[in-house]
């Protein structure tokens, strides 16, 4: 039962991320023949639109792997996932560094994009999420000027008990959790003054 609660929650996602795909394909398609046809060029209205949109698209990109549904056989590159997370952090405050230089099975990169957003909940003035990995154990470690922890909600981790203290904006750590205890792994938290750790064992 709890598995299929699991793979339910994947499915959800991955419906949602495929079906916003497409429009803000074509919206972005519009946006540039709109520029060729030298129609509102490099006007500040459009920039703003093209910049939503490309934070649009960036967003959906990686919340399409963090929170859709992913099989053990499909593998993603280094260049696919930095790519990645250069554009989901374009204008923001966090900056990324992903270490690994091998190819990663979706699923693990679904745990340390999830672990990302957990994290990232804890810089709310920025910061840089560093990402490691010894081959079996994920580390994850955020630093910033300011260090935010909510304690029932990263304590959420420890459980795969659905807290009410998990809100929409922190979803990601009920499915963290939930998720890697599907997998089988475990999770760990270390906090210091201004940074945290995350561990996926």
């Amino acid at each position: 039962m709890f598995d299929d609660s699991a793979k339910l929650a994947t499915l959800v996602g991955s419906r949602l991320c495929h079906d916003l795909v497409s429009p803000i394909g074509a919206i972005r398609n519009g946006l540039e023949l709109v520029a060729l046809s030298g129609a509102g060029g490099g006007s500040e209205e459009m920039t703003l639109i093209e910049d939503s949109c490309a934070s649009a698209a960036a967003r959906i990109a990686f919340f399409r792997i963090a929170f859709g549904s992913a099989k053990g056989e499909q593998m993603i590159g280094r260049r696919e996932i930095t790519k990645l997370l250069a554009e989901y952090c374009r204008g923001g405050r966090i900056m990324p560094d992903w270490q690994p230089t091998a190819d990663t099975p979706r699923p693990t990169v679904q745990l340390v994009l999830l672990g990302w957003l957990c994290c990232e909940s804890a810089l709310p003035q920025g910061g840089t999420i560093t990402v490691s990995t010894d081959g079996t154990t994920w580390r994850l470690s955020a630093a910033g000027p300011r260090l935010q922890l909510e304690p029932d909600v990263w304590a959420q981790l420890s459980t795969t008990a659905l807290a009410q203290v998990i809100t929409p904006a922190r979803v990601q750590f009920a499915c963290l959790s939930m998720l890697a205890a599907v997998a089988g792994r475990q999770l760990e938290v270390a906090d210091q003054p201004g940074a945290v750790t995350l561990l996926i064992r």
